[in-house]
């Protein structure tokens, strides 16, 4: 019996893991940034639920960072269904970049498969920080907006660096004046913070679990509208008194060709996965809620919050209100 479990964990984990030419895999997954952040955490939690569901027999994964999510982008339209079946992972930064302008693609390049979770900005500091509470961070902020260095896993103007500047609005300090630090990717990010480079890290509540539950860092708060029934103990702005609160989904795009029978395909397999004790595992490991949304209803959350995001970055100075 044991032999036949090793042999069994053995094959299952070599199906999670394949990266070897993508037509091997049932699925295949573009992670749009380097190993260790959000987009990458989501993919293959997404893939190991696939699987272990049994509704996959295996799943690939790529990472592929550059131009600020804009390379991969471009490599999913270049390559439309001719290299097999394959779902890109992306979230807010898509409808943040093409707003600013840093990539020349937006979600309208492509098709929008389905929303599959919702996650929350999180602020993560080292356990020997001084910073004991978001409270500290927002007095120390107000005595010298330059005295904490942020990290993030993604551009200055993108979400990392658009939800420190929210949060710091919200406590009276100027968002625009904070010192934020770009890394390229969640998993440089949380080097930097462990190193020391900087003081605070500002990422989604997953990648902040994992680095905290490493043992090295705590998290400071949670920017979900009400305490999160998976760790109340984490302290939301809200109840701190901090009037900000921002959700972040995360779902799947596939080529701007991809044909009906293919995308009724991917959104069954998913839809099929939310309902399966594999996946809630993998959900509340991560501290995700579901937010499923097939292709129609998730155009529409993408438009609302374009607008949404569009009067929030003008107010912040991050990009320029029309004449």
């Amino acid at each position: 019996m044991k032999l036949f479990k090793s042999v069994k964990t053995t094959l299952l984990a070599a199906s999670l893991v394949l990266s070897s030419p993508m037509a091997l895999a049932d699925i295949h997954f573009l992670v749009p940034a380097g190993p260790g952040g959000g987009w990458d955490t989501t993919a293959r939690g997404v893939g190991e639920g696939l699987v272990k569901a049994g509704i996959d027999n295996n799943a690939s994964f790529q990472n592929m960072s550059g131009g600020g999510g804009g390379r991969a982008i471009a490599y999913l339209i270049e390559s439309g269904t001719k290299k097999g079946d394959i779902l890109m992972v992306n979230s807010t930064p898509i409808v943040l970049r093409a707003l600013t302008g840093k990539i020349p693609y937006s979600y309208r390049d492509l098709t929008p498969v389905a929303n599959m979770i919702a996650d929350f900005g999180a602020f993560v500091v080292r356990n020997d920080s001084p910073y004991k509470t978001w409270q500290d961070v927002i007095k120390a902020l107000k005595e010298d907006p330059s005295s904490i260095k942020v990290a993030g896993g993604s551009a200055r103007g993108s979400m990392d660096h658009l939800v420190a500047a929210q949060a710091a609005k919200a406590g009276g300090v100027d968002g625009r004046r904070i010192r934020y630090i770009p890394y390229d990717g969640g998993g440089k990010a949380k080097a930097g913070l462990l190193s020391g480079e900087v003081n605070l890290l500002s990422t989604g509540l997953s990648e902040a679990l994992e680095v905290a539950n490493g043992g090295q860092a705590r998290v400071l708060a949670v920017t979900s509208p009400e305490a999160l029934a998976d760790y109340p103990k984490i302290p939301t702005l809200k109840s701190m008194g901090y009037d900000m609160e921002f959700v972040n989904w995360r779902g799947f795009f596939a080529a701007p060709n991809l044909p009906a029978d293919k995308l009724a395909q991917y959104t069954e397999k998913l839809r099929k996965l939310q309902s399966t004790p594999e996946w809630e595992t993998v959900r509340a490991r991560n501290g995700w809620l579901n937010l499923f949304q097939e292709k129609d209803e998730f155009i529409q959350s993408l438009e609302k919050q374009e607008a949404q995001l569009k009067v929030a970055m003008q107010e912040l100075g991050f990009i320029r209100k029309a004449d």
